[in-house]
């Protein structure tokens, strides 16, 4: 399929209003479908096919099709970086970046950003219907990857006629999306920026990440994982595993100052287990509202992707080599109160492309805001992002459209 420069504009204007559709099979935002002669090739062994992927676009691609900006999501993320959610209505979760005039700015640059393989807002994942059984796939999907995400967004980017990619960003999860194309895709990426992120997940992530899949297989509507077909839905297990999750994308002195504490709607403890604290009555919210917009057998998945990335184990055990030859221009962020992806990570992703004679800029920023710093207004941290995009794009010979 050919598409020119000017049938690829934003989709800001997508309708929102049907917030209660079936967002894992009909979004609210651009499909791309892959029939049975265009598979998916997976790590598992196995072929996805025919598979769709839902995405958001925003700005307009030029003329060469070099101001392509790819946005890879976190975990519990989504396509809807830059616009209304379709279900909460909240707006994008990386709005204070994104739009004309600000750091990725739509005015200059042309923004992709898709749900990824194994979600839950519309691109093929367990909640979508099996064409082999017209079921929801359930358990039944394959064990889906990082590089396996990569892949299926590099299928995208083909799909929409973009040969090179002028910058791939992205945090946490994302993050790892970024380093798979920066090494699977090295000739496809001007620059890379990977957020908050390491090369592998440490056993203590892997530990959390059981704890919270766990809980969810233990609450008796997951059914399985046929939940969908049975009409239940494991609300208390998915509300369990966010609660536990949160608290790993949080800090000790953020919650101090934030919570310490204090009671939450009362005076004194109640001597029982209603939420006397507000960090308890926090969690509970976090964990009920999260169920209302993501799939439990995707949390599944999404979590396996990650526990399974290990980038140096795909390369012999040397980092260094899933880098080699690479002309991609690198920044590498941390935050000092990060304790799910520590700093010491992100220093070891450096040093690797140190060694890989990699063109690497490294930012730590210091903030008490914990993992979740990269989603939260740092002025630090979007100077750092600023600096970088603008040098590479004036190294790219970009200029406003």
């Amino acid at each position: 399929m050919t598409i020119s420069p000017s049938d690829i504009k934003g989709a800001d204007a997508v309708d929102q209003s049907e917030p209660n559709v079936d967002q894992a099979n009909f979004p609210a935002s651009q499909i791309a479908h892959f029939g049975t002669d265009n598979p998916l090739q997976l790590d598992a062994g196995t072929m996805l096919a025919p598979f769709q992927i839902a995405y958001q676009t925003y700005g307009t691609l030029n003329e060469d099709r070099s101001n392509a900006v790819l946005i890879c999501h976190a975990l519990t993320g989504d396509q809807h970086v830059g616009n209304p959610h379709p279900v909460t209505g909240k707006p994008g979760w990386w709005l204070p970046i994104l739009g004309p005039g600000k750091i990725i700015d739509t005015e200059r640059y042309f923004v992709i950003c898709s749900n990824v393989v194994g979600g839950c807002l519309g691109s093929t994942g367990p909640a979508n219907i099996n064409p082999a059984t017209g079921k929801p796939y359930g358990i039944d999907l394959p064990i889906i990857t990082i590089p396996d995400m990569v892949r299926a967004q590099a299928m995208l980017v083909d799909h929409l006629g973009i040969d090179q990619l002028f910058a791939v960003i992205g945090g946490s999860m994302g993050g790892m999306q970024v380093l798979e194309w920066a090494s699977s895709y090295a000739d496809r990426v001007f620059c890379a920026m990977p957020i908050a992120t390491g090369a592998r997940h440490s056993s203590q992530n892997i530990a959390f990440h059981e704890v919270g899949r766990q809980a969810v297989m233990a609450d008796p509507d997951w059914c399985g994982g046929r939940y969908i077909e049975q009409g239940k839905k494991p609300k208390k297990g998915l509300a369990v595993a966010r609660m536990a999750a949160h608290i790993t994308y949080l800090s000790e002195p953020a919650l101090h100052r934030k919570f310490g504490r204090n009671l939450q709607d009362r005076d004194n403890l109640t001597f029982g287990f209603d939420a006397d604290f507000q960090i308890e009555s926090y969690l509970r919210h976090q964990g009920m509202s999260f169920v209302d917009r993501f799939d439990a057998n995707s949390y599944l998945y999404m979590t396996r992707a990650m526990d399974y990335f290990d980038l140096a184990a795909d390369h012999g055990g040397r980092l260094a080599d899933a880098f080699s030859g690479t002309k991609t221009r690198f920044c590498v962020v941390s935050f000092t109160s990060d304790w799910l992806f520590p700093t010491e990570e992100s220093r070891n992703i450096v040093h690797a492309l140190n060694a890989a004679g990699a063109s690497v800029s490294f930012v730590e920023i210091e903030t008490d805001r914990g993992h979740d710093a990269f989603l939260l207004e740092e002025p630090e941290f979007y100077g750092a992002m600023r600096g970088f995009i603008n040098a590479a794009a004036k190294a790219r010979g970009l200029t406003t459209i």
